[in-house]
Parts: C-alpha cells; sequence; structure tokens
C-alpha cells in the first residue's frame, strides 16, 4: 500500500511540504496560486530563487519544490526527501 495519501490542496499553505519558509519563497518568486506552482519547473524555481536573493539554496529547497508541485498537479501528498533523488540520479526507495 502507498504511504502517499491524496490531499487535495485549496491554497499553497495546506500543501503537505509548506512552511513559513517555502511560502516566504514562494512569495519572492511570485507564485500566489496552485495552478502557478502547477504549471513550475523545480530546477527552474531553485535557481530563480537563487538569482532572486542573491544567496546559494540548500538543494533541499529544490525537493521541496518538486513535491509541492508534485501535489499541485496530481493531488499526492509525498515528503520531499522523496524527490531526492530525481535531483542526485540515485535510485528512489519503495
Amino acid at each position: 500500500m502507498s504511504r502517499a495519501k491524496r490531499h487535495p490542496a485549496q491554497s499553497l499553505a495546506d500543501l503537505r511540504n509548506v512552511g513559513k519558509a517555502a511560502l516566504s519563497d514562494f512569495a519572492i518568486l511570485g507564485i500566489t496560486t496552485l495552478a502557478e506552482l502547477a504549471a513550475s519547473d523545480p530546477d527552474v524555481l531553485h535557481q530563480t530563487l537563487e538569482r532572486a536573493t542573491g544567496k546559494r539554496q540548500d538543494p533541499c529547497v529544490r525537493d521541496v519544490f518538486a513535491a509541492t508541485i508534485h501535489q499541485a498537479r496530481t493531488g499526492e501528498a509525498l515528503d520531499w526527501w522523496h524527490f531526492t533523488p530525481e535531483r542526485t540520479g540515485g535510485v528512489r526507495k519503495p
């Protein structure tokens, strides 16, 4: 049985991996709706955030973006670390 839960969100704040820091990042990026997030790419968001802040962002921020984009698109709420292998080229564990 899958550990993932279907959790359709009504707003960015409803997403599983979103707290104050992610909400702040979305604000910096100009993302205000689930539709805008769903249309995004996690790598592009990460790079854009680095340029906008002038600071290197932790690679895990990219994984949070991937998880939130996935949930915005599918309603499936997965922990952010589920998307780390996608970034690192590693194998995802079941």
